[in-house]
């Protein structure tokens, strides 16, 4: 059964950036991923920016875009304006998420709540037009008051018409193993793949881990520790670490594997080197 591919940007937030992120999606692109993803911020210049970074990949990659879309934040009407917009300029591929509320937004939370309401709201207007992925939660949304719950969650966006999900990144295999086993007795059957962060640095990794919810092995926090201020030591054991799940989980089943890049080129491409992956 053919695997599942695919990388994740963030919209750059300077002119140098976008240059940089240009250079990535060029190299990343002979991968030949099965598209290329693109975070979402809602409101303002930060909707601007997620928008013209998706349309720049769309048209000039060689690779299909697959914008995030959030419900917080924006209305119905916004929504709507933004598929348009997509469906003009060819994008077949969404992310549909819940979001977090920007900073400054006050009350503004948009009309819908959940990402199981986005998700219905895009299958109404648009139909089978979009390829809905959804994220998955191997080890329990943040903000969810159980496992049980989250899974109830889950099991409702896809009710709503998710084709697939992405799992937020996890360290810890059976997590996921776990997770899918879970909602296939809920009788969900559509892919769902792991998402995958490289590790490059110890600090910026323990912050955003901290605050999405993904737990780091405290045997991996300790070994990251051990390496003090040497990148070179930090990457070398996080490619290992990487490798070695990436491979049981391909081993075991998961359709695919969905890179978080950091909007660099080079931690990814050394696991797909290592992992033998198409392209290398």
């Amino acid at each position: 059964m053919k695997k599942h591919f695919s990388f994740e940007f963030f919209p750059p937030k300077t002119d140098a950036g976008a240059v940089k992120l240009r250079e990535v999606t060029k190299t990343l692109a002979t991968l030949q991923p099965e598209y290329f993803s693109v975070t979402y911020g809602a409101g303002g210049s930060t909707r601007d920016r997620s928008l013209g970074t998706v349309l720049e990949i769309q048209h000039e990659s060689g690779r299909p875009a697959a914008p995030h879309l959030s419900c917080i934040g924006d209305s119905r009407e916004e929504l709507s304006e933004l598929l348009s917009t997509y469906i003009a300029n060819g994008v077949r591929h969404i992310v549909a998420l819940r979001g977090d509320l920007p900073s400054g937004m006050g009350g503004a939370h948009g009309e819908l709540a959940y990402a199981a309401d986005l998700v219905k709201f895009i299958r109404e207007t648009t139909g089978d037009h979009f390829h809905i992925e959804v994220a998955a939660y191997p080890e329990c949304h943040p903000q969810a008051a159980n496992l049980d719950t989250d899974i109830r969650h889950f099991v409702n966006k896809v009710h709503q018409g998710a084709s697939s999900a992405i799992t937020q990144y996890f360290f810890n295999a059976d997590s996921y193993f776990h997770f899918v086993e879970r909602v296939q007795k809920q009788g969900v059957s559509i892919p769902i793949i792991p998402g995958i962060m490289p590790i490059t640095a110890s600090a910026n990794l323990v912050r955003f881990s901290d605050a999405c919810g993904a737990e780091i092995p405290r045997w991996i926090r300790k070994q990251m520790a051990s390496y003090g201020d040497d990148p070179i030591s930090i990457q070398k054991f996080g490619e290992d670490v990487i490798t070695g799940m990436c491979e049981q989980l391909l081993a075991g089943g998961a359709p695919g594997l969905h890179f978080y890049t950091m909007n660099q080129t080079e931690p990814t491409m050394a696991l797909w080197r290592r992992l033998g992956l198409p392209g290398t």
